[in-house]
């Protein structure tokens, strides 16, 4: 996913893939690997701005969100931002489970209710 977006991105702005890795200092063999998903992608958020940048991917933008947010997932991992929220930490597991297909608990239904009843 992440390598994909890369990829459209760089390809949009007619960035051969050894312009693009000259520009960010690496190395082209192995981005061409991140491109196809068989190396994770960094994680560096200074490496990640380089990124956007070279894209013209403004840094507060819903795009450069989701360049960090695929780099997160690529790498198997979940945005720091939501790491530091408590409150969708715990709700991640009801998260996972409805993903699955799995039906949350009668407890878990009531709490949702009186989440929702109390406008948290």
């Amino acid at each position: 996913m992440f390598g994909q977006f890369v990829k459209d991105h760089r390809l949009g702005k007619n960035l051969s893939l050894r312009e693009f890795c000259r520009a960010l200092s690496l190395d082209a063999s192995n981005w061409s690997k991140v491109e196809r998903g068989l190396l994770p992608p960094p994680q560096d958020q200074a490496k990640l701005q380089q990124i956007a940048a070279i894209l013209d991917i403004r840094p507060a933008s819903a795009k450069f969100q989701e360049l960090t947010d695929l780099a997160a997932i690529d790498a198997g991992t979940i945005p720091k931002d939501i790491v530091g929220d408590k409150e969708v930490i715990k709700s991640l597991p009801m998260f996972f489970r409805t993903v699955r297909s799995e039906k949350p608990t009668s407890e878990e239904i009531e709490k949702l209710i009186q989440k929702i009843r109390s406008g948290d």
